[in-house]
């Protein structure tokens, strides 16, 4: 009973000292860490012209520029209207910088700088837009394309994405332009128009119009990461992400043949049962979920930010990464953070109901995180698949992830100083970009890319992207210019 006693008592003492130790190093990892957020003051806002340059914006997105990959003439004529409004809007930044028109559709813009030894930057934007989706025309509060100005906002598809950088641009260049500011160094703007589509069209023949004049820029930035608020848990302040990565993209399209005839006959394997068991194979095996490079960075930052249980969760990774896959996982948003997405998107089979059709045809779309290749999740979904039955081939347009962007660098030091001087209540951190911009066409060009759009958003805004009621309120407009005024000063002053 004695030596039963003292077996009990030593292994109580054990685990009193194993918990001590726990809690020792989970409170020595939160809070050894100090802030990453670097000390910047704000500067004074410079003056806009807000309802001038709110009724620009609404002007521009009464051109329906509605991209569209089979039919590239589509939105030919919207365009057209579109790029006339630019050249008559801001004539002083015309005056300043060369316009070239590439691809027919697509503009470049040149605002030489003084220093020929100072490498140039490029600022990105694309004049397409989304369709809107068929039957919810009725549940906008202001038709989509009549740039509508209203309750403190610009309505319409565009309003944000992504008219509402392209503006906000061209609102900051030209005022500089009238003050008589010259770029120390060369600086592009490029306005691709098939972005929506893939950008093989517009941003790919601009970058390699500029790799064929031997351009090497410093830093490329494009739409991306916003200035989130109330959308991280355990965080007080707004986050403003800096996407130094980007998700690649890769659809397969899955193609299964069966025996034609009639339904009444039917033979065991048929092309729909045989492709629908195989889709329902790819969603029950999901490539794993990872925290990594950029997203891990993210955390690194955030962590010494959050407060309360949040900031010991980030802090303690090595412990609480399932913990925290598991609340990721609830949401598809958190989700695409951490993993490599399977989205089942198109099915075709059939033409009437009492006959077997002899083919089936799915399109599978695969958003691949850093690391992940077309190559390795073309193997991966044959595995699962695991049946000769089924071709499986790439579709036009996928591709591998870009190149990771360091935050080493003077450019990525610049932007974050820039996005704390004029939004002086965020907190700044890297970030991946989950859907695909015009940037990853400029890998072979830049040094550094960088996705982010100055758009403050709370998770009721992330709903109209793409979606119903898009918009963006004056005052934010307004500060998105001051952001372009200043990264332009910051970078090329």
């Amino acid at each position: 009973m004695r030596r039963l006693l003292r077996w009990i008592r030593n292994i109580v003492v054990v685990a009193v000292i194993a918990i001590a130790g726990l809690a020792v190093a989970l409170t020595y990892n939160t809070f050894r860490q100090p802030s990453r957020q670097i000390d910047v003051a704000a500067v004074a806002p410079v003056a806009v012209d807000e309802d001038g340059a709110a009724r620009r914006l609404a002007e521009a997105i009464r051109f329906p520029t509605i991209s569209n990959f089979l039919n590239p003439e589509q939105d030919a004529e919207a365009l057209r209207g579109l790029q006339a409004h630019i050249v008559a809007s801001f004539p002083a930044f015309h005056a300043a910088a060369t316009r070239e028109v590439v691809n027919g559709k697509s503009l470049l813009y040149t605002w030489q700088g003084t220093d020929p030894q100072a490498r140039p930057i490029a600022l990105l934007a694309h004049q397409d837009v989304v369709p809107i989706a068929p039957k919810t025309e009725q549940d906008w509060q202001h038709k989509p394309f009549d740039g509508v100005i209203a309750d403190g906002f610009v309505w319409g598809r565009g309003s944000w994405d992504d008219k509402g950088n392209l503006y906000a641009m061209l609102e900051a260049v030209e005022a500089m332009a009238k003050q008589g500011f010259r770029p120390k160094r060369t600086i592009y703007f490029a306005f691709g128009h098939d972005e929506e589509v893939s950008g093989l069209r517009g941003a790919r023949q601009i970058a390699d119009l500029l790799a064929a004049r031997k351009v090497r820029l410093d830093f490329v930035l494009d739409e991306g990461l916003l200035i989130t608020d109330g959308i991280m848990k355990g965080l007080d302040r707004p986050a403003a992400l800096i996407g130094v990565s980007e998700k690649g993209y890769a659809t397969l399209v899955l193609t299964a043949r069966g025996t034609p005839g009639h339904s009444s006959m039917p033979p065991r394997d048929t092309a729909i049962g045989m492709l629908a068991a195989a889709l329902t194979h790819l969603e029950d095996n999901r490539l794993p979920m990872r925290v990594r490079g950029s997203v891990a960075d993210m955390f690194d930052t955030l962590a010494p930010e959050m407060r309360g249980f949040n900031r010991v969760v980030l802090s303690n990774l090595w412990l609480f990464k399932p913990l925290l896959l598991r609340e990721f996982a609830k949401s598809g948003t958190t989700e695409a953070m951490v993993r490599t997405t399977t989205a089942l998107t198109v099915f075709n089979a059939g033409d009437k109901d009492n006959v077997l059709p002899g083919i089936a045809e799915a399109s599978v779309n695969f958003r691949l995180l850093p690391g992940d290749t077309q190559a390795g999740i073309t193997d991966h979904v044959r595995k699962t698949v695991a049946n000769d039955r089924i071709a499986i081939a790439g579709s036009e347009g996928n591709f591998d992830p870009p190149p990771v962007t360091g935050t080493a660098s003077a450019s990525y030091e610049a932007l974050n100083r820039t996005i704390r001087e004029i939004f002086p209540d965020v907190v700044v951190a890297p970030g991946l970009m989950i859907a695909a911009t015009d940037s990853r066409h400029y890998a072979g060009v830049a040094d550094n890319i960088f996705r982010f759009s100055p758009v403050r958003a709370t998770s009721e805004d992330l709903k109209r992207f793409h979606g119903t009621n898009e918009r963006i309120s004056i005052a934010n407009y307004a500060d998105m210019i001051r952001f372009y005024v200043r990264l332009i000063q910051n970078t090329a002053g």
